[in-house]
């Protein structure tokens, strides 16, 4: 059984928000607070905290008037978004979404290097062909010559196919710790798609990836695949600004 990260249609909507948006909570089988935290989590996921004019500022009255529940949930569901890295609370400032440094952002990238390789070089071993030739799908449709007219859709694409490996790494362990790093990534990834030829790069890299995980070539696979990530990092140390307030 393949290993499962957070649902890809809360992780890669085709555009991000610039604020978290939310709207009123539905369904009584759960209880409020765990509502409220769910509807909160898939809004900051749902949103682009990198963009330059992202309203990274959170109240609690507010949240709780879209929500339509007291202050008392909002207030433990931003708690359990603190512990998990997603919102801060900053002294006479309040609550806010996590936006990291542009130092913070490359050691992460770094890490997802880390994970996703291993996670191919499991891939080779544990992956099944038709697994395999699902990564394929996702990009087959992407010409490199007309692609400039697609991002949108290939910045998804992209998303998928990263996260993807780590999924058919079959190993639960890297996908829950890269996890926690993808809504990160994942911003980075979207903003830097479009930056020089980096979409064309990314489509060719990838099919070489592919080849590399359909031959079952695990010392290639992997080194393709950490390359490919740490090129992001070397991208982002050298030209990135957002984060660094």
């Amino acid at each position: 059984m393949q290993a499962t990260m957070t649902p890809p249609e809360v992780l890669v909507p085709l555009r991000l928000t610039r604020d978290v948006s939310v709207s009123p909570l539905q369904g009584a089988a759960t209880s409020v607070s765990q509502l409220a935290y769910m509807a909160l989590r898939e809004a900051i996921l749902a949103m682009d905290a990198y963009d330059p004019d992202a309203d990274l500022r959170l109240d609690e009255k507010q949240l709780a008037a879209k929500l339509g529940v007291s202050r008392t949930p909002v207030r433990q569901a931003l708690a359990r978004l603190q512990s998990e890295g997603l919102v801060e609370v900053l002294p006479r400032r309040g609550v806010r979404v996590v936006r990291k440094s542009r130092e913070q952002i490359v050691e992460m990238i770094i890490a997802w290097a880390a994970l996703e390789s291993m996670a191919a070089r499991l891939m080779c071993q544990r992956a099944s062909d038709e697994q395999v030739q699902s990564l394929r799908g996702l990009m087959e449709s992407f010409d490199p010559e007309g692609l400039r007219s697609h991002l949108d859709e290939y910045s998804a694409a992209n998303l998928l196919f990263h996260q993807r490996i780590i999924e058919l790494s079959h190993s639960q362990v890297i996908a829950d710790l890269a996890d926690g790093l993808l809504v990160h990534v994942r911003a980075i990834r979207r903003h830097t798609i479009s930056e020089g030829d980096r979409a064309e790069r990314s489509v060719v890299d990838h099919m070489h990836i592919i080849e590399a995980l359909e031959a079952r070539d695990v010392e290639l696979a992997e080194r393709l695949v950490r390359e490919h990530a740490l090129n992001l990092a070397l991208h982002v140390e050298r030209t990135w600004r957002v984060g660094e307030d």
